[in-house]
């Protein structure tokens, strides 16, 4: 196992997973497109991960790790394990993303760039994890963007309907079901569509991400 908290940022009680795809035009964010071009559409998901992934360095950690479909590119900044995800469907990789962890991990995704080392703030605490079995943050659109466990439980999140406006709540109904005390994280929108990038642009105007949706912006106006 790697140094605790790794090259990139502090140290903490938890790992902290990010779960994204390559960048790639035609394979991600496909619903910005159109108005976006599927090359503008794939810009605007590496803006979106690299704002994470620099947001994650900054957060304390036990380990930090990319849990990646595809290739690694310039946007991986120094810090982080990159370990492929598995075969199957999002509930299956999100499972397999805990399975590989030991202790308290949380994972978020690559579809919320406003994400803030303090918004994760109270899930990574030395604290954390005093009488608290899980962490949830719901999404505005049903989901959930960020998912932490005491320990690995990928029974919990296999068979999860994902994708659904239901989601978040059949998974939050999964954690108490099993008598896991969850506490909640505040809730955020995903980048999906057109209207999500420029909600989130707005929210987080100093990042890449509002930078790159505005060269968008643009370029869709000539």
């Amino acid at each position: 196992m790697p140094p605790a908290g790794g090259p990139g940022g502090p140290c903490g009680p938890t790992t902290l997973l990010v779960i994204a795809k390559e960048p790639l035009p035609g394979r991600v964010k496909t619903r910005l497109t159109p108005p976006y071009s599927p090359e503008r559409a794939a810009r605007i998901a590496e803006a979106a991960l690299a704002d994470t992934l620099r947001a994650v360095l900054a957060m304390p950690a036990r380990r930090r790790v990319l849990v990646l479909d595809g290739r690694p590119g310039d946007w991986l900044p120094p810090g982080f394990e990159v370990v492929p995800q598995c075969a199957g469907g999002l509930d299956e990789r999100l499972a397999a993303a805990f399975a590989g962890c030991a202790g308290p991990a949380l994972l978020i995704g690559m579809d919320t760039p406003q994400v803030t080392a303090a918004l994760l703030a109270p899930a990574l605490a030395d604290g954390a994890w005093h009488g608290c079995d899980a962490w949830f943050g719901p999404a505005a659109d049903g989901g959930f963007w960020a998912l932490g466990l005491a320990e690995p439980r990928p029974e919990l999140l296999r068979g999860v309907p994902m994708s659904t406006a239901r989601t978040g709540a059949v998974q939050r109904r999964r954690l108490t079901d099993a008598g896991l005390v969850v506490r909640d994280l505040p809730e955020l929108r995903d980048v999906d569509t057109a209207d999500d990038a420029a909600r989130v642009a707005a929210a987080a105007p100093h990042g890449l991400f509002a930078a790159t949706v505005a060269a968008g912006d643009r370029e869709h106006a000539r």
